[in-house]
């Protein structure tokens, strides 16, 4: 039996060596043990919280979290505890509930499972800290600067996630420091060796192979991206307005109807593109004239192997690129860098800045930082005439 002695503030009473107070809430009448002792100035300190949770509920401020929050103890606050799933549970329903496509979510898994998982996935979310996350980008052995930035944004945006949630207060990872981005080397193909590469697939390519002579005639001149010129279809091509409307990419060897960026976009077909598709299109009518089975023709522009209706993996025009750049003795660069080619020999032209984003899907600002060295090149002696000599 609780003891009441006289003079003990309302709703205090004595519990063995503890005080418990009580309080009406929601229509229930509720008692919690505090950790008080019963002295004086214990006595004292109980009928102070049982004031504040009184004027609490009276002004209609008393819900589960501050309940849990005064009464850490108690049944409700256990159950809250309970509920706050573990840094594992918690990735994986927000990758689930995320809307991307398949290789940007094995790359999530990916990330998560190589490098944060080990440490982190048994551990309740809430109780991950700062220090924590330092001391464990410490023990990783970080392939690169950009791989490690890449994986504390990714951890990042599951915790942004979780403050939003309301499972953690504070975010531990936004006193981490990233790693600068790093911007990659533009390293173009010159005209010359794009029209030594063009020619040499176009000569040495048999069979089925010789699709990717117009591949790479189209990937230069119309600086669309590998994959994106693996996903064209017939369908988006309009000779008549000579247009290319791109709206898809190949990837972990499906089509996927988008685009790198997002956004679809409409580009111009100069004569050499038109060459491209005019050669790979007759290349698909000699394949369905030699077929003899029921096989139906691909609606891919760039059809590969017997049996394929679509290149499937950048290796396979990797290799054919490789081999014609060892044949030529070119210096390897990424077949990416088609597109670069594209770019600096638009640059090179005096072609306007705007019309060239436009066609690769930048923005003119991007295009200006990223191709500024090209920019330069192509008008500074024109700049400079601009002066006057002074005779």
């Amino acid at each position: 039996m609780a003891r009441k002695p006289v003079g003990l503030p309302p709703g205090v009473e004595i519990r063995g060596d503890a005080l418990r107070i009580r309080f009406t809430w929601n229509g229930e009448r509720r008692g919690e043990t505090l950790t008080h002792p019963p002295t004086a100035q214990g006595i004292k300190a109980a009928s102070r919280l049982r004031d504040q949770v009184v004027n609490l509920i009276r002004h209609g401020l008393l819900d589960d979290s501050k309940y849990a929050e005064l009464f850490p103890g108690s049944d409700l606050a256990l159950a809250a505890v309970a509920a706050i799933p573990s840094f594992g549970e918690y990735t994986q329903l927000w990758l689930d509930s995320r809307h991307i496509v398949a290789g940007t979510r094995n790359n999530y898994k990916s990330v998560f499972n190589l490098y944060w998982m080990p440490y982190l996935g048994l551990r309740r979310i809430d109780m991950i800290t700062p220090t924590m996350l330092r001391g464990i980008i410490a023990k990783i052995e970080w392939a690169s600067a950009g791989v490690k930035r890449n994986a504390i944004i990714k951890l990042a945006s599951v915790f942004k996630t979780a403050v939003l949630d309301g499972l953690i207060a504070k975010n531990p990872t936004a006193s981490l420091d990233k790693p600068k981005a790093v911007k990659k080397v533009v390293d173009p193909y010159t005209r010359d060796e794009a029209e030594r590469i063009i020619e040499h697939l176009y000569k040495t390519l048999r069979k089925y192979s010789q699709i990717y002579a117009p591949f790479f005639e189209f990937a230069f001149f119309t600086g669309v991206r590998p994959g994106e010129a693996m996903g064209l279809q017939w369908d988006d091509i309009d000779l008549e307005a000579r247009t290319a409307n791109i709206r898809r990419i190949i990837v972990d060897g499906q089509p996927e109807d988008r685009t790198k960026t997002k956004h679809h976009r409409v580009i111009l077909l100069n004569q050499r593109a038109i060459h491209a598709l005019g050669k790979a299109r007759r290349l698909a009518d000699l394949r369905r004239m030699a077929s003899k089975s029921a096989t139906p023709t691909s609606p891919f522009v760039f059809q590969p192997g017997k049996g394929g209706m679509w290149i499937r993996e950048p290796s396979v025009t990797i290799k054919h690129f490789k081999l014609a750049l060892t044949a030529l003795s070119i210096r390897e660069r990424r077949q990416y860098d088609t597109r670069h080619t594209y770019a600096t020999m638009c640059l090179m032209a005096g072609m306007n800045p705007a019309f060239i984003a436009n066609q690769l899907g930048h923005s003119v600002e991007m295009l200006l930082s990223t191709y500024a060295k090209w920019i330069s090149s192509s008008s500074d002696w024109r700049e400079l005439e601009k002066l006057p000599a002074r005779v």
